[in-house]
């Protein structure tokens, strides 16, 4: 008979409950009620020293913003990132484009989407994770006039609802 060895035991994982710390700096309320929102996906975006430092001022619009294809890139339009307060004649320019990072394969999938189902890049949230500023971007398609008003009448139900509830 043969003695088995003991092997040591695997050192154990943190909890589960340490998730990744995530901090929003700005969210696009007004694209989840202009869009019907199909698919997200993450992405990283490349930015000068000021803009940095003016996101870390929790300034920022995504409002008016929306991704394009040049190439095999994929850029963010229209996305305002004011001037850093403490900046001198070297800031950015608040309203450039920008350049969104994501993987090759991830920018063919979604071009190709895009122009096949007719839907738009939008941009739902900027936001630090593991310091790092990243996007998230939705795929998504127009709502009609009374898509949106379907959308407030039901919000405005959940909203009754919760009240309802409380009491």
């Amino acid at each position: 008979m043969s003695k088995k060895k003991k092997q040591p035991e695997a050192p154990k994982a943190a909890p589960a409950a340490a998730a990744p710390a995530i901090k929003i700096i700005t969210d696009n309320r007004q694209a989840r009620f202009n869009y019907a929102i199909e698919d997200t996906m993450e992405g990283g975006l490349v930015l000068v020293g000021t803009e940095v430092k003016a996101l870390r001022e929790g300034q920022g619009q995504l409002t008016d913003a929306f991704g394009v294809f040049r190439g095999l890139e994929m850029w963010l339009i229209n996305a305002h990132i004011p001037e850093y307060s403490h900046g001198n004649q070297m800031n950015h320019e608040p309203k450039r484009s920008r350049k969104i990072l994501l993987h090759k394969r991830e920018i063919l999938r979604l071009k190709q989407r895009v122009e096949r189902e007719q839907l738009a890049l939008v941009p739902l949230k900027l936001y630090w994770s593991k310091g790092k500023i990243k996007i998230e971007l939705g795929l998504g398609k127009g709502k009609q006039k009374h898509d949106k008003r379907d959308t407030m009448k039901e919000r405005d139900w959940q909203r009754r609802r919760q009240r309802l509830l409380r009491k």
